[in-house]
């Protein structure tokens, strides 16, 4: 079958795969049951203030509590009130929901019930650095790690002994038994990294979180190679009997997003073909990987026939090269796959789930065989854009900019390359 306008058919794959993390589905099928005492809602992430509502809509007895969300990402709610603070770097307000949330739970007993909605993001909006650092400390981290070119599953194990509330502290604030309900975000959907796991511990160590701070030449602070020298640091693991009869449950992930946008690919007479939901690395190098493979099936029919549309997910990373660049890991990753599709009949669409991409106002950006030319007929260099981290003012230029606001939920990357 012919797709006559590939960038609504690539549109129309995000879309499906958003509406499959949609969190409601998740949060209907993962209900806990109602407790003697009371019941409280606590919970963080660019989707939590949706995620909120949902379970209002559902749970059909008294519930009070508070999540805390990105700017402009709350929605309105009956029972549970929405805090905003800020993201990718952490700031006041996020200092401020951090403190409240462990307020709320901190004086809940054994027949009360926490119910923590967690999805991606929640690790910035929860900053809460431990006696002898600051805020200011914590922003410094944070930027340095979004810098690194860390995976996701490192910064998480830094920033978890580096925190009061991460690597399930919030849970262990309480007596109350704790059910949460998380939107993963992470590669591999492993719960205790969602939003760096302020309600489900692993067994990661500080040691693991200074070898990675070595690895990866981070400067932090003294004071946080201090707390990180001395057992202070130290986070709770999963067998601690302070987490007995505390359950969590992935509602939503990559993986379910994907397989949505691969049936109605199917149902369009496009082949799909689903390379992974749990791609990490440098964003232009995993491009680079891409385009191979789309140019494979264009000029040879291998290692599969077209019309196809290779799909993927995950969080690759940026390593930042340059000061001043625009743009996030899905504008990085289409902008170096425009130059490798040069002069190809390659169509595609990298974006981010939650409408976001990074710290612009896009959620990521469309490419094709002609994007190189268009750039450089409007005087810009795709390949010094590229160099400068400058994806963002690449693809504004040319009006390909994927921009579709928040979207209420958060799976991480969505990746759609459609060869005709």
């Amino acid at each position: 079958m012919a797709v006559s306008s590939p960038r609504n058919f690539l549109t129309s794959l995000f879309y499906a795969a958003v509406r499959a993390a949609d969190p409601l589905s998740g949060i209907k099928a993962h209900l806990p049951a109602k407790p003697k005492g009371r019941t409280v809602v606590i919970g963080a992430g660019k989707g939590a203030a949706q995620m909120a509502r949902a379970l209002e809509s559902v749970w059909d007895a008294p519930l009070a509590g508070v999540v805390v969300t990105r700017y402009g990402y709350g929605c309105e709610t009956q029972k549970i009130d929405i805090i905003e603070a800020a993201h990718p770097v952490p700031d006041a307000a996020g200092l401020s929901a951090s403190k409240r949330l462990v307020q709320t739970v901190k004086d809940l007993g054994p027949e009360d019930l926490v119910i923590a909605l967690i999805c991606g993001g929640g690790s910035a909006l929860l900053p809460a650095p431990p006696a002898g650092l600051t805020l200011d400390d914590e922003i410094a981290l944070n930027e340095m790690l979004l810098a690194s070119g860390a995976p996701i599953s490192a910064m998480n194990v830094v920033r978890k002994h580096l925190s009061t509330i991460k690597g399930g502290r919030l849970a262990a604030a309480t007596k109350a038994r704790v059910v949460s309900l998380i939107v993963s975000d992470i590669p591999g959907d492993n719960p205790a990294h969602v939003a760096s796991g302020p309600t489900v511990p692993d067994r990661s160590t500080r040691h693991e979180a200074i070898e990675i701070i070595r690895q990866y030449g981070l400067q932090l602070p003294k004071a946080a190679l201090d707390h990180l020298g001395s057992p202070a640091a130290d986070a709770p693991f999963p067998d601690d009997p302070i987490f007995a009869g505390h359950e969590h449950h992935i509602i939503a992930s990559a993986g379910v997003s994907l397989e949505a946008a691969a049936q109605l690919a199917k149902s369009n007479g496009i082949t799909p073909v689903i390379l992974s939901d749990s791609i990490e690395g440098e964003s232009r190098d995993a491009a680079l990987v891409h385009a191979a493979i789309a140019r494979e099936v264009l000029g040879r029919n291998r290692p599969f026939e077209k019309p196809a549309v290779i799909l993927s997910g995950g969080e690759t990373t940026v390593t930042l090269r340059a000061k001043g660049g625009r743009g996030g890991r899905n504008g990085e990753f289409a902008l170096a796959a425009a130059l490798a599709i040069d002069g190809h009949d390659i169509h595609l669409l990298a974006a981010d789930s939650d409408g976001i991409d990074g710290s612009e106002d896009n959620a990521g950006a469309f490419a094709d065989g002609t994007t190189v030319r268009r750039l450089r007929e409007g005087g810009l260099d795709p390949r010094r854009l590229l160099d400068g981290n400058d994806s963002y003012s690449a693809f504004q230029a040319i009006g390909d900019l994927f921009e579709t606001g928040p979207t209420g939920t958060n799976v991480n990357d969505f990746r759609a390359i459609l060869v005709r």
